[in-house]
C-alpha cells in the first residue's frame, strides 16, 4: 500500500511540476488535458493496489490482521513527507478491500495517526525576503525572477512600480519598507490554473500580516507581465474557491503548503485548501472528519433543505452546517427523460471540465453513515419515499448509500423574492454573466430556471443543478420558425420538428422573465442570450479551439486598465 501511495504521488508531482513547462510554452489546451488527467491518477492506484492485495488474498483476512497491518503502516509514516495523504491512500484501498460499509477507527484512519507539523521540506516550503536589504522594489523584482520562468518580461520595473503603487493604496500611505522585521514570505511553486501564473505569499510585519497574490499573465507577444496584485483576504479566498478548476503546484510537503495558504484564509477549511491544490480525495477524507466533529458538537436536526424540490435530486442540510446533501431519487418528475447512470455523468463531466468560478464543486460520497437520531421524522419519511433504494435504517446509523456533498448557498429564485430592487439587479445582471462565462468555457446548464443557481457569500451567482448540463458544442441552437398559421401557433404542440439536441434560446423569456423586476435589467444586460446568435458564435469559438481568459478578479484591479 505504501508502494502504491509513493508511486500515486510520484505521478501526480511530475504533471504539476510540468505544469510550468505548459505555462512556458502557452500550451493551454495541455493544461487543460492535465488537469482531467490528474483527476484519474488517484483511482487507478488505487484500483491497482486493490488488485494486488486481493492476488494476495488480503479480502480473506480478519479483523485483527487488518489492524496489525495498519499498525505496521503508522511505523512506515513516522519519517513520511506525506503522512495525511498516504493515510487516506489507505483508506481507500482498505475499504475497496473489505467493502466495509462505513469506517471505524480500529481498522481505518478515521481521525488522524500521524502529525504533519513540523515536516521538513527540501527544498523549504516559503522564501523569506527582507526589504531592507535593497529595498522594497529590488525585493519584488527579486521575488519574480528566483521563479526562473524562461519568457522575459516586457517591462518587469514597470510591474513592480505598480504593485508598489498598490500597496501604498492598500495601507493609505508609504509601505512600510524601513521596518527592521517587515519581510516577504512566498510559496517556492507558483500556483497554475488556465492561462495564469500566481505568485502566493504575504507581507509579515511583527504581528500583522498581509496576504497576497500576483498573477503573471503572458502578453501578446509572447512575454510575460504582472496583472496585478490581491491584498485582502476575500480576493485571496475567491481564487482559491472550489467552484474552479483546480490548481497544479509542485509541493514536496503539500501540509506545509495548506498550512501556509490558510493563514492567508483563515475562515477557509483545509478540506477545501487541499481540493483546491489537486487533493481532492484528502479534501473528502477532512471533510469528513470535519463532519464528524459538528455533529458531536451540535444538536440540530437534518431537514430538507431551502428552495423549490427538485425532479431528480432530493436535498437536505444540517441547518447549523454550511453544506447541502443530494441524493438522486427512484422516480424522477414526468419532464425529467434520463437516469440514474446519466445523472452521475453530469457529475463526471463537472468534475473534470473548468468551472469558470460558476459551477459548485460537489463530493461524492458511498456508504455515508450518519447518525439517525438527527434526522427529522419528516425527513426520514421523504427519504423512504423518495430514495429508498438509496437509503438503509442500520441500527444507530441512516446509511446514504450514494450521495453528492455541496457547498450551501441560497437560491436565487428565493433570493430575488426579498431582495431590494438594487440588489435584484445587480444578480439577475450576474445571473446572466454566469451563463455567458459557461458558454464560453463549453458549458450549458439546460435548465436556466433561476432555482437552479445560487448566491455564494460573497454575492456570485453560480449553478448546481446538474442533472441537464451539457456541452455547449453537442446542442443545435435554432431559431423558433414561423407559424404558418395562427392556429398552429396557439397549438399546445409544436408545429414544426424538434430534435432531442434542439435548443431554442427565444422560448426562455417566457418563463423566466415574467415579473418586471428581474425582466427589464436582463434585457439591458443580456438580451443577446435569447437569440440563437450568441450560442453559435460561442459554439465556433469552442470547435476553434479559442481559450478564453478568465479572471477571478474584477477587470478594474488588473493593472493594464488602471493605468491605461
Amino acid at each position: 500500500m505504501i508502494q502504491g501511495f509513493d508511486r500515486h504521488y510520484l505521478l501526480l508531482r511530475a504533471t504539476s511540476t510540468a505544469a510550468k513547462a505548459r505555462f512556458e510554452a502557452a500550451d493551454w489546451p495541455g493544461a487543460q488535458r492535465a488537469v482531467r488527467e490528474r483527476i484519474r491518477f488517484y483511482d487507478d492506484r488505487v484500483s491497482e493496489t486493490v488488485e494486488l492485495l486481493r492476488g494476495e488474498r488480503a479480502d480473506e483476512a480478519d479483523d485483527a490482521t487488518w489492524q496489525h497491518a495498519k499498525a505496521l503502516y503508522i511505523g512506515l509514516l513516522v519519517d513520511h513527507k506525506r503522512p495525511e495523504l498516504a493515510e487516506t491512500f489507505f483508506n481507500s484501498v482498505t475499504t475497496r478491500v473489505l467493502r466495509r460499509t462505513y469506517p471505524t477507527n480500529d481498522l481505518l484512519f478515521v481521525r488522524a495517526a500521524v502529525s504533519t507539523e513540523s515536516i521538513v521540506s527540501e527544498p523549504p516550503n516559503y522564501r523569506s525576503y527582507y526589504p531592507r536589504d535593497g529595498g522594497l522594489r529590488a525585493v519584488l523584482r527579486r521575488v519574480v525572477e528566483d521563479f526562473r520562468w524562461s519568457l522575459p518580461f516586457a517591462d518587469l520595473d514597470r510591474d513592480v512600480e505598480w504593485v508598489v503603487r498598490a500597496l501604498r493604496e492598500h495601507v493609505g500611505g508609504e509601505w512600510p519598507a524601513a521596518a527592521p522585521n517587515l519581510q516577504l514570505q512566498v510559496l517556492g511553486s507558483a500556483f497554475y490554473r488556465n492561462k495564469a501564473a500566481y505568485v502566493v505569499g504575504k507581507f509579515v510585519n511583527g504581528d500583522d500580516e498581509t496576504p497576497f497574490v500576483v498573477p503573471v499573465l503572458h502578453c501578446a507577444d509572447g512575454s510575460l507581465e504582472l496583472d496585478t496584485i490581491l491584498l485582502d483576504e476575500e480576493s485571496v479566498s475567491i481564487l482559491f474557491s472550489l467552484s474552479r478548476a483546480y490548481f497544479m503546484v509542485d509541493m514536496d510537503v503539500p501540509s506545509g503548503y495548506v498550512s501556509f495558504l490558510q493563514s492567508l484564509m483563515p475562515a477557509k477549511p483545509r478540506s477545501e485548501l487541499y481540493t483546491a491544490v489537486g487533493l481532492g480525495k484528502q479534501g473528502k477524507t477532512l471533510f469528513y472528519r470535519d463532519l464528524l466533529h459538528h455533529l458531536h458538537h451540535s444538536q440540530d436536526l437534518f431537514v430538507e433543505a431551502e428552495g423549490t424540490r427538485g425532479h431528480v435530486m432530493h436535498v437536505f442540510n444540517l441547518p447549523s452546517y454550511p453544506y447541502v446533501f443530494k441524493l438522486i431519487k427512484d422516480r424522477f418528475g414526468p419532464t425529467k427523460r434520463t437516469d440514474r447512470a446519466t445523472v452521475m455523468g453530469k457529475f463526471e463531466l463537472v468534475r473534470d471540465v473548468d468551472r469558470v468560478g460558476r459551477m459548485v464543486d460537489a463530493i461524492e460520497f458511498v456508504n455515508l453513515a450518519l447518525p439517525r437520531a438527527r434526522f427529522s421524522e419528516q425527513l426520514v419519511a421523504q427519504l423512504l419515499e423518495l430514495a429508498p433504494s438509496t437509503v438503509d435504517l442500520d441500527g444507530e446509523h441512516l446509511v446514504v448509500r450514494h450521495c453528492y456533498v455541496e457547498r450551501r448557498m441560497r437560491p436565487l429564485n428565493v433570493y430575488l423574492q426579498s431582495a431590494s430592487p438594487r440588489d435584484a439587479e445587480a444578480a439577475v445582471q450576474d445571473y446572466g454573466n454566469a451563463i455567458r462565462e459557461l458558454a464560453i468555457a463549453n458549458v450549458f446548464p439546460g435548465d436556466m430556471l433561476f432555482r437552479n443557481f445560487g448566491l455564494t457569500r460573497y454575492g456570485r451567482v453560480v449553478f448546481y443543478d446538474y442533472d441537464e448540463i451539457e456541452h455547449l458544442t453537442d446542442c443545435v441552437f435554432r431559431s423558433l420558425p414561423e407559424a404558418p398559421t395562427p392556429e398552429a401557433e396557439l397549438a399546445g404542440e409544436p408545429w414544426f420538428g424538434v430534435g432531442s439536441a434542439d435548443v431554442f434560446p427565444e422560448e426562455w423569456g417566457a418563463f423566466l422573465l415574467g415579473s418586471e423586476t428581474v425582466r427589464e435589467p436582463f434585457l439591458r444586460a443580456h438580451a443577446d442570450l435569447l437569440r440563437p446568435a450568441f450560442w453559435q458564435e460561442a459554439q465556433r469559438a469552442v470547435a476553434a479551439g479559442e481559450i478564453v481568459d478568465f479572471f477571478p478578479y474584477p477587470d478594474g484591479v488588473r493593472f493594464r486598465n488602471r493605468h491605461a
